[in-house]
Formats: C-alpha cells, sequence, structure tokens
C-alpha cells in the first residue's frame, strides 16, 4: 500500500511535465508563426502579384511573337517554357521571404532535378527534341509530313510530343525525341510537287496512240502545271505489260485530285480507244 501511494504522485509529476512540454512546445510555433506572420503575408502578396505578373508577361510575350515569324507551334513552347521558368523564380523568392535557408532550396532543387532526370530521361530527351525542331525549324503548324510512319499535318508542337492529325481523322502524339531521330518527310516544304504515277498497257496495244491519249489527259488537266514539262513515256518492258510512266507536277494542295483524276480519265480514254490495260496471266502449254 505504501508503494502504491508512493508510485501515483510520480506518475501525475510525470504527466504534468509531458503536459507541460507539449504546451512549450505548441506555445513556441505559436509564438513562431506570430512572428513570422508579418512575412508569410508578405509571402503570399509575392506569389499573387508573381502570378498575376507572369500571366501578363507571357500575353506581352506571346503577342509579340504573334506579329513575329514565329509559328504559332513554337510560340506555345517558348511561352510554356518561359511560364515555368518565371513561376519557379516566384516560388524561390516567396521562400527566401520567410528566411528559409536558400542554400537548403537550392540543395533540395539540384537532388530532385537529379532524381529526376534520372527518372525522367526519355522526358528530357523529348524536350530537347521540342528545342530542336523549335530551332531548326523543319516543319512547321499546318505542314503535311510523315513522321515515325505515320502521315498527318502538324497541327502543334508541344514541349514533349507533336501533335499530328491524320487524314482519316485520327490524333496522333508523337514524341519529340522520336521526330528528331526518324526519318522525315515534309510534303509542303516546297509549293508544288510531283505526282507520279506507272500505267501498263498489253504489249498488243498501240504504244504511240495510248501515250498520245495520256498526253492529251494531262493536257487537259488545269490542276497539272506545265513547267516543268509532263513526262510521258516508256517506264518498262514487264512480263506480261508495258509499262508507262507519267510524271507531271501540280500545287501540293491538289496532289491528290491530280491522282485521281488522271488514273480516271486515262481509264476512260483506253476504254473508248480500245487501248488494254492487261492484269496478270499465266500461258501454259501442254506437251502431249
Amino acid at each position: 500500500m505504501e508503494s502504491e501511494t508512493t508510485t501515483a504522485p510520480a506518475v501525475i509529476e510525470t504527466i504534468q511535465e509531458k503536459v507541460e512540454q507539449a504546451s512549450g512546445f505548441f506555445s513556441g510555433i505559436s509564438d513562431y508563426f506570430k512572428a513570422a506572420l508579418p512575412l508569410i503575408i508578405i509571402a503570399v502578396i509575392v506569389l499573387i502579384v508573381g502570378i498575376v505578373l507572369i500571366k501578363l508577361i507571357t500575353k506581352i510575350i506571346s503577342a509579340i511573337m504573334k506579329r513575329s515569324a514565329v509559328d504559332n507551334a513554337a510560340r506555345k513552347f517558348i511561352v510554356s517554357v518561359i511560364r515555368t521558368i518565371l513561376y519557379l523564380i516566384v516560388v524561390v523568392i516567396a521562400l527566401s521571404i520567410i528566411n528559409v535557408p536558400m542554400t537548403s532550396v537550392i540543395t533540395i532543387i539540384g537532388a530532385a532535378g537529379l532524381a529526376a532526370s534520372l527518372a525522367l530521361q526519355n522526358c528530357l530527351t523529348n524536350l530537347c527534341g521540342g528545342f530542336v525542331i523549335l530551332f531548326s525549324k523543319p516543319f512547321a503548324a499546318g505542314d503535311t509530313v510523315e513522321l515515325d510512319g505515320t502521315v498527318g499535318i502538324v497541327r502543334e508542337i508541344g514541349i514533349l510530343n507533336t501533335k499530328l492529325h491524320t487524314f482519316d481523322g485520327k490524333t496522333v502524339l508523337i514524341p519529340n525525341g522520336n521526330v528528331t531521330a526518324a526519318k522525315l518527310i515534309n510534303y509542303t516544304d516546297t509549293p508544288t510537287r510531283r505526282v507520279d504515277l506507272n500505267i501498263d498497257i498489253s504489249y498488243t496495244s498501240d504504244f504511240l496512240a495510248a501515250r498520245q491519249l495520256i498526253l492529251s489527259a494531262v493536257c487537259e488537266n488545269p490542276m497539272i502545271l506545265q513547267e516543268p514539262a509532263p513526262v510521258v513515256r516508256m517506264g518498262s518492258h514487264k512480263e506480261s505489260s508495258i509499262g508507262i510512266d507519267v510524271l507531271v507536277w501540280t500545287e501540293n494542295d491538289n496532289y491528290k485530285e491530280v491522282c485521281y483524276a488522271l488514273n480516271e480519265t486515262i481509264k476512260q480514254l483506253f476504254d473508248k480507244s480500245g487501248i488494254e490495260i492487261p492484269y496478270k496471266q499465266l500461258d501454259v502449254h501442254v506437251c502431249e
């Protein structure tokens, strides 16, 4: 009984000490925030003002680029990079106002950057690829290109991806790292493009008559340019046909239409004139 009575006051005393310690801890935090409250308010104001200024600055930069020769895709990319850098600067300034040690912040940012660079190597490759595309300008928004096996119209050059709209209505995102490494064909870099067709006729058909019919189809099509001069020549001797090469120039926007129109017109003219377009055939000789 005596030990129990001596233990109870000790436990109560211990609890009181813990309560006093906790009270002192929270009191210290309260005092710190009271002392730091003006700085916190200033830091929040700096953040708000910084965000407003960043929006204003990016709008001004975007407006200036619109008046210059920078295309829309490049403008969006550059503005997004500038916006990210400015946000980072504003956050660092706000942290320095509330007396956060900048050496610690820089160390944390550096460590985070190193970890991110190791974990996001592909993203960094795509980011660098975006810069390469913008400064080398192999294509611009609105160009028809073939990238990584995909043919489409460039809609946007983003920070990490290039967006294409294909002719069958699909949206394709190609990583910028793949864009810079892949074979690129820009179909609209020049104002004109050559249409290459190969028309087959049978060996029994009159080649000169067929050639003249093709030339008439070429001359009657207003979308075909006469300079450079169209070429209609015998191109090859095949197993069961003669190949006629038809090489004509047209504006880029008319390329597909010229292909369709020539094929349709030549078929109609051949049918009317009795020029045979052969199909594969096999002659079998039976020896008795």
